[in-house]
């Protein structure tokens, strides 16, 4: 009886560090020592509406939406909601090669990607997800975006925050991509300006250096959306750049993990997806959003 009963209190002592080390794992943003900005006297609180642990048997669709909120893809690549899964305490994204072309809104589709989009939406805070890239030429991507709905006047407009967009193989031999398989590529964009709107169009990048392969291993990708004006990202915890948008940002915007197609990466010759799932699967471990309160 007294074995049986110190099996249990053990057990249970392993199970409670297990909760322990989830709850802690969310306390806080993941930064390295020294990195962490948020001034004194404030905290992050985690905002579950648009964080996920995906360790259920399925994508939570109260939260994210999959079918693409009236965006069906860039062709050739078709957001397919079979291709999106939540496998093994992960998200899963896999790129598939269709066995048949699909003609929609007059254009060819020939490959399947996939969409995930938070339903929820928010303004200023970090934004977080650990993310290994798929080994095709197709898209790994984790962005924010605003959505238009509701929106009147001079707020009629677009602004894009992209935390990561890289490939995994680079068919455009331009020099600008020479190391978009193995960087942090960030960028912030101003669009859809309406007319009479005193607002600036264009585009303002960040990133930086991922050291190596991004489908070799997990990185944390990250950017704290401090104001209208200042935008900071993150690699691995660590501080990448500074970067000022082309115009306000102040509205709020909803996250994306998508993997697409690029028109300025075509298909390759072989079609791309001869790797094995694996290699054709973009994974994130977790996404995770931060409000800054006192």
């Amino acid at each position: 009886m007294q074995l049986v009963f110190t099996i249990l209190k053990q057990t249970f002592f392993v199970i409670l560090i297990g909760m322990s080390n989830v709850l802690f794992a969310q306390n806080a943003p993941q930064f390295k020592k020294g990195e962490d900005p948020k001034p004194d006297g404030t905290k992050w609180k985690l905002i579950k509406e648009m964080s996920d642990e995906f360790n259920g048997k399925k994508v939570d669709e109260k939260k994210w939406q999959i079918s693409g909120q009236g965006w069906i893809g860039r062709a050739p690549g078709l957001f397919l909601p079979e291709n999106v899964k939540v496998k093994n305490g992960a998200l899963e994204i896999t790129t598939t090669k269709m066995e048949k072309d699909v003609v929609k809104n007059g254009k060819t589709f020939t490959h399947g990607g996939g969409y995930v989009g938070s339903r929820n939406g928010m303004k200023y805070g970090y934004y977080e997800c650990e993310m290994k890239a798929n080994k095709t030429f197709m898209s790994s991507t984790f962005w924010l975006i605003n959505e238009g709905k509701g929106l009147e006047g001079c707020d009629k407009r677009t602004t894009e925050l992209d935390i990561q967009e890289c490939v995994g193989q680079i068919v455009n031999k331009a020099e600008w991509m020479k190391k978009f398989d193995e960087s942090m590529n960030s960028n912030t964009h101003s669009r859809n300006i309406p007319e009479g709107c005193n607002y600036k169009k264009g585009s303002n990048k960040g990133g930086g250096d991922a050291g190596g392969k991004v489908y070799d291993d997990f990185h944390v990708y990250g950017v704290w959306w401090k104001n209208k004006e200042e935008i900071l990202f993150f690699l691995d915890g660590k501080l990448m750049k500074k970067v000022t948008p082309p115009a306000d940002f102040n509205i709020p915007m909803h996250l994306r993990m998508v993997v697409e197609t690029y028109d300025w990466n075509p298909v390759p010759a072989d079609g791309g997806m001869s790797g094995s799932k694996a290699d054709r699967t973009t994974t994130y471990n977790w996404v995770r959003s931060w409000e800054l309160i006192e």
